[in-house]
């Protein structure tokens, strides 16, 4: 972009200023850098009718995944999921995808003191967000009007898009589970491969640090969206949100779901698999730069070591 040059944080923070004096007549007084996501730039500036916030992207084809969240936080709101309301997409003159937002007003959730509390909102609006019905399975969904990339069945999905069985085979190949787990995962994969279901909206990313708790301790917003995909409900969004959670928040997480015991006992298998076979990007990364330390924590890992509850 612009001949070549790369973006980087002073870059893109005069580059929020010029899209907002653009996009409101007047530059802001300041321009203050946030904490981004993997991919973005993220500032916040004034307005007299509450603060803005501004996400720009280096990567020209973010603009895709700018326009997939303006989709699914449409449809989340319809739903009464509290989210950031988008004021502005577009690319600026250098290439850079941006997008313009009002910023809600409150506090990360992840050190927040009733985290249980939010953690059992989160559950319930993990619930109102799969009541999105969408059509197409993966990234490529109802905001997209492509349709050589769309997944139409579940089936494809895991195998072309997915390549549930390529990752699989990684974590063979490099002894990462015990033999009884890779047997159990690749019946457990088998199975849901032959599942005919109707997709749902999934959020991608449910966990503490993409939710704003409000003053009055309730949710505010979820944040960060561009994870979102057309996905099967609820086990791809669960299998996420519980991955890092200790014990009693998974089940304040399932209890505000409406998931009984039973219900996740037959669930877990499903939420296994979609968990450890989502290690095989950080498995192959690590192989890749022959980082050994890595590659042992995480076969400890998934082989059960920190697992006190099963044998």
């Amino acid at each position: 972009m612009n001949g070549g040059a790369a973006l980087d944080a002073r870059g893109a923070r005069r580059l929020a200023g010029q899209i907002l004096k653009q996009l409101l007549g007047q530059a802001p007084r300041r321009v203050t850098p946030l904490a981004g996501g993997l991919s973005n730039f993220v500032f916040e500036a004034p307005h007299k009718e509450g603060p803005l916030v501004v996400r720009i992207s280096a990567d020209p084809m973010r603009i895709k995944e700018f326009l997939k969240e303006q989709w699914a936080m449409a449809r989340a709101r319809e739903q009464g999921v509290p989210v950031p309301e988008v004021l502005e997409i577009g690319t600026a003159p250098v290439g850079a995808p941006f997008m313009v937002s009002r910023k809600v007003p409150g506090a990360e959730a992840t050190h927040h003191p009733d985290r249980f509390r939010v953690l059992q909102e989160m559950g319930r609006l993990a619930r109102l967000i799969h009541g999105v019905r969408t059509s197409g399975f993966g990234n490529t969904f109802d905001w997209s009007e492509n349709q050589l990339s769309r997944k139409e069945t579940w089936r494809d999905y895991l195998t072309r898009e997915y390549q549930g069985e390529d990752r699989l085979e990684l974590l063979k190949r490099l002894d990462m589970l015990p033999a009884s787990s890779l047997k159990a995962l690749r019946a457990t994969l088998r199975e849901v491969s032959a599942w005919e279901l109707e997709p749902a909206l999934n959020h991608g990313d449910l966990r503490l640090k993409n939710v704003v708790v409000g003053p009055d301790g309730a949710v505010a917003a979820l944040l960060d969206w561009e994870f979102c995909t057309s996905h099967a409900a609820p086990y791809w969004d669960l299998s996420i949100a519980l991955h890092d959670l200790s014990v009693d928040a998974k089940e304040a997480f399932l209890e505000g779901y409406g998931m009984s015991a039973r219900e996740v006992l037959e669930a877990a298998p499903v939420l296994r698999l979609f968990n450890l076979l989502n290690y095989s990007a950080a498995v192959e990364r690590a192989e890749r730069e022959k980082d050994r330390a890595t590659l042992e924590r995480l076969r400890a890992r998934l082989h059960g070591a920190l697992d006190l509850y099963a044998f």
